[in-house]
């Protein structure tokens, strides 16, 4: 069996209203890990991504290099311990979208 392994990804730049979200879940769900992203309220993007090294590795590129009307400006990556608490990979709210338009 493969080991797990989990990223924390904040990702910065135009990546809020341009489909970012929904191409990331598109491509976690090809590359085959799981977890989720969301929009974050300082115009950031926010993912949590787990599964083998290698899909880790695969949608830590796809993350640098964004959607194709994206701009990616920097990607901060944080280690964390693997949980395997997700089935999928999907797009997530925190509540402060909904308040917001976004």
């Amino acid at each position: 069996m493969t080991s797990r392994i989990r990223r924390r990804v904040i990702v910065s730049g135009r990546v809020q209203g341009v489909a970012f979200r929904a191409c990331a879940r598109s491509a976690a769900r090809n590359i085959g890990v799981s977890g989720w992203v969301r929009n974050r309220p300082d115009g950031t993007v926010e993912a949590v991504i787990e599964g083998s090294a290698e899909n880790v590795g695969s949608m830590l590129a796809w993350l640098k290099k964004g959607a194709s009307h994206s701009r990616v400006d920097d990607v901060l990556v944080f280690d964390e311990k693997p949980s395997g608490e997700f089935t999928d990979f999907e797009i997530t709210f925190d509540g402060w979208e909904f308040f917001h338009g976004r």
